[in-house]
């Protein structure tokens, strides 16, 4: 049901970093968002998927991790995503991308949660760092990095109490992720 994927599709920052995303699965999951909306059916999104050790390493030290947690630098060594998948928009095809990017990233990591993975949808990038260490063309711009693995966490929704949307961790170190409730978000009687 696609509720439940939805509600499982939380935006998890630790993974069991040592089970392996195959490169498959990557490309099943970019099958996903090639069937997705695009602007004008333009389709100028690319990507470039990784799921091998030294790729990802590559790739790590160019993301930040989890804004709202003030003495977190992202995860440790073990709780790193086992794979990425990064959205690139092809300048050659359209100069702007609209909501593309973040169509097609929500359809891949639907259909991760669905496969038993979870991820985590980046846009807090140096991308000039991503761009000089994956040899990434100038003729792409660089969107989005979605993480990807096996959860090592758990995420947990709840109630926003007084407006406070703000995610923690708690002592026994599971994320909370606070929402908004209906009545505050339906503008209209």
């Amino acid at each position: 049901m696609i509720e439940d994927l939805i509600k499982k599709n939380r935006s998890y920052r630790r993974f069991k970093q040592n089970e392996k995303v195959d490169f498959q699965t990557l490309k099943n999951l970019v099958k996903l968002a090639r069937c997705s909306a695009s602007g004008m059916n333009k389709q100028p999104i690319k990507f470039y998927l990784a799921n091998d050790k030294k790729t990802n390493n590559k790739i790590f030290p160019a993301l930040s991790w989890a804004g709202s947690l003030k003495n977190w630098e992202g995860p440790e060594k073990g709780e790193r995503p086992a794979a990425y998948i990064i959205l690139l928009g092809d300048k050659n095809i359209r100069k702007s991308f609209g909501v593309d990017h973040g169509i097609m990233a929500q359809s891949i990591l639907l259909g991760a949660v669905e496969k038993g993975y979870g991820g985590c949808m980046l846009g807090a990038i140096d991308r000039n760092l991503l761009r000089e260490n994956l040899d990434i063309k100038d003729d792409y711009e660089i969107l989005l990095v979605l993480a990807l693995g096996k959860p090592a966490e758990k995420v947990i929704l709840e109630n926003a109490i007084d407006g406070n949307v703000t995610y923690y961790r708690d002592k026994k170190d599971n994320h909370h992720v606070p929402k908004r409730p209906i009545d505050e978000l339906i503008v209209n009687p």
